[in-house]
């Protein structure tokens, strides 16, 4: 795994933010301990995002009555989606 070294300036009302939620009085030992937490938070709220939007997408499909379905060959598949 490699790893990268980033520098991120913050000034006035971020700065004392960041300052309140690290060391002996916040919940991270360290600003990189911080910022990796929010990255990781970020990350599963972007994932979660695409989930479901597919669960919904999903669930569209299901919910559709068999009727409306109609039988389609590997052929007009290919033809569909040549240029």
């Amino acid at each position: 795994m490699s790893q990268t070294t980033m520098t991120v300036r913050l000034s006035g009302e971020l700065s004392e933010f960041v300052a309140t939620n690290v060391g002996e009085n916040g919940l991270y030992d360290n600003i990189s301990e911080y910022v990796r937490n929010l990255i990781r938070d970020d990350k599963k709220r972007i994932e979660q995002q695409a989930f479901n939007h597919l669960k919904l997408e999903l669930e569209l499909a299901f919910s559709t009555p068999d009727k409306t379905y109609k039988p389609i060959s590997a052929a007009d598949i290919i033809a569909r989606n040549q240029p």
